[in-house]
């Protein structure tokens, strides 16, 4: 996800001992070890040799680069972000890390905001199999999905020219030795046949890092940053404007929210575009997601998608970018959820989203490579990620299979293959493949969760999802990103005390501006208002959520439940109102709405209200009055 450093200029203060903000070198400290390994050496006038510094697995966890490195030994997952200016870790990853953050009057600019950051050192970072020591981390900005601890940034990407193979799933750093200046670098187009673009980009250096250079909207140049931390691609509503585009154009949609490094979501809209073009490459008659970025100085971002569409090869060497069409979709055009939800998942759970398929779009007119056959099982499974990512869940549940039989204790690719037999719509060998996955490795959080959360999806009995979900609490770190999903899953159990026990600890580890605080408060709210307990607290927690969110619906609904069980009647309605002004068809509303009514003698209008919403959810009096309300 795009970022970039601001300063304040005030000395710092904190708890911890302070420092002025400054860029750390560690671009330099990290590049000397690795550069060693690269022993091959060009006289002055030699032809153009080019060599591998190192590599970096990629898993694609939905549209997320997920890489391996290692902080102080222990091994851990990051998003392999070519947007962000410099690598960071989330503070509840520093603290579950125990790594001292030193507070820093700097912040960090980009999608969503702007967040403050502080400082850390790893005492040693383990990265292309080598051991870097003292390495300082930028530490802030929202938590992030599938439990990765932070982002890898420029400052490691910026050591080589770079090979993003995300449909392969692999990240290179290679460097060009001799003279290189005239040479196409897309070695693997060469050795193929294939045809491939080449674009210019702009120079960079440590203080500006990003990848940018142009493309075409509707015949219109625009600045483009090539950002793999972004889930998609997306134009800015002003660079849209020029070209044509608004949200009130013909055929636009609604897209839903994204998020990024700041407190705040960013609403986008699915538009049609006559072309889209950059390089040789053009896309005739597709669609984008626009929204308002308010990136600066560039005009759109080219994320995650556009990169698993695509080889690419950014070599900064000489300024030029090269790339290929791999197949498929080019661009990720689902429906995001409107609020940053409090827990991922694909299932029916509160919280939990179900990925849908994006829309047929045209691809890139160009020859298609023939896939390459990876040499291990890792490969395989990695290459299954990829296939899943782009929602080809035929040719990545193949790829598992054969990864699983090529090494079938690991859990981890049972796990994947469930996950792909869930998403195309096939619980029961989901289920079967996350069993496997649990009795390889019992204490298997993701597994476990995954299960828990289908179960709970197809509406089966408590008591078969109760086991897992005691099971991944006792495994998890206190300041796990699962606790958000053990909380909604805890509730749908009506353990309503151990749901508050898991948002507490979700809630006491975060910032109080990351992005998923206002839905995680709500979530809160609406467990103690259900339990009729804590009320004070539960109020406390949904009026931060909708100061946060004013039009947020769910938040509002939540408050009228607290101010029903409170008797304040008065301001349930205002809130009920407020709700169903924002979605008419919330059944909580109209029932809640309907009591309060009854309550304040509006009989008749109240009796419409229960109606109405016993005509959207049959069962909603007989659900109330298992939590003791009604009228």
């Amino acid at each position: 996800m795009y970022s970039r450093l601001k300063m304040c200029s005030s000395t710092l203060t904190g708890r911890a001992p302070t420092r002025r903000l400054a860029l750390p070198q560690v671009s330099v400290v990290l590049a000397l070890p690795l550069l060693t390994l690269f022993t091959t050496a060009a006289a002055p006038g030699e032809p153009c040799k080019a060599g591998l510094i190192g590599e970096l697995p990629v898993t694609m966890e939905g549209m997320r680069p997920i890489v391996h490195a290692a902080i102080n030994g222990t091994d851990e997952p990051f998003v392999a972000d070519s947007g962000a200016f410099y690598s960071m870790l989330t503070p509840a990853a520093a603290e579950e890390l125990h790594l001292r953050v030193m507070t820093a009057q700097g912040y960090v600019t980009g999608v969503g905001g702007t967040a403050r950051v502080g400082i850390t050192t790893a005492k040693k970072f383990t990265i292309f199999k080598v051991d870097v020591h003292d390495v300082e981390f930028l530490v802030g900005g929202n938590d992030l999905s599938h439990g990765a601890v932070g982002l890898l940034g420029q400052n490691v990407f910026r050591i080589g020219d770079v090979e993003y193979d995300l449909a392969n799933g692999m990240i290179r750093i290679l460097k060009t030795l001799g003279d290189c200046r005239n040479v196409a670098l897309a070695y693997w187009a060469g050795s193929k046949g294939l045809p491939y673009s080449e674009i210019e980009i702009d120079f960079a250096d440590r203080m500006r890092p990003h990848t940018t250079g142009s493309a075409y909207a509707n015949g219109t140049k625009i600045r483009v940053l090539f950002d793999t931390g972004a889930a998609a691609s997306i134009i800015s509503l002003s660079a849209a404007k020029r070209v044509g585009v608004t949200p009130d154009s013909a055929g636009v949609k609604p897209g839903g929210s994204s998020s990024g490094i700041g407190p705040g979501l960013v609403r986008t809209w699915i538009a049609p575009f006559a072309s889209f073009k950059i390089g040789d490459e053009e896309i005739r008659n597709t669609h984008l997601r626009i929204g308002d970025e308010r990136v600066a100085n560039w005009d759109m971002l080219i994320g995650a998608d556009f990169f698993l569409s695509h080889r690419i090869l950014v070599a900064s060497s000489q300024r030029k970018l090269y790339l290929t069409y791999n197949g498929g979709p080019v661009f990720n055009l689902t429906t995001m959820p409107e609020s940053a939800p409090a827990a991922a998942g694909p299932s029916g759970v509160p919280g939990g989203t179900q990925p849908a398929v994006p829309a047929p779009d045209s691809g890139a007119a160009s020859a298609q490579p023939a896939p390459e056959e990876p040499p291990d099982a890792a490969g395989y499974a990695r290459r299954g990620s990829a296939f899943a990512a782009r929602r080809d869940y035929r040719h990545a549940i193949a790829d598992l299979t054969r990864a699983i039989e090529l090494a079938p204790a690991e859990a981890t690719y049972h796990h994947e293959r469930g996950m792909a037999h869930w998403q195309n719509k096939e619980p029961d060998e989901a289920l079967e493949d996350f069993g496997a996955a649990i009795e390889i490795k019992p204490d298997d959080v993701p597994a476990l969760v995954a299960r828990a959360e289908l179960r709970a999806g197809r509406r089966d009995p408590a008591e078969s999802i109760r086991p897992d979900l005691d099971a991944a609490d006792r495994a998890s770190p206190k300041e796990a990103q699962v606790r958000l999903a053990l909380g909604h899953l805890y509730e749908y159990v009506r353990d309503y005390p151990a749901a508050i026990a898991q948002y507490d600890r979700w809630i006491d580890s975060r910032k109080s501006d990351d992005v998923r605080m206002p839905a995680a408060r709500n979530a809160r709210c609406r467990v103690r208002a259900l339990a009729g307990q804590q009320l004070d607290r539960a109020l406390a927690d949904c009026n931060a959520a909708v100061r946060a969110q004013p039009k947020e619906a769910a938040f509002l609904d939540s408050r009228g439940l607290v101010y029903l069980r409170q008797g304040d009647y008065s301001k349930a309605v205002a809130d009920y109102d407020a709700a169903l002004a924002l979605n008419p068809k919330i059944a909580w509303s109209l029932y809640g709405r309907g009591l309060a009514k009854q309550h304040q003698g509006q009989t008749a209008a109240g009796q419409a209200d229960v109606a109405a919403a016993t005509a959207l959810a049959p069962k909603i009096a007989e659900e109330a009055a298992r939590h003791g309300i009604g009228p």
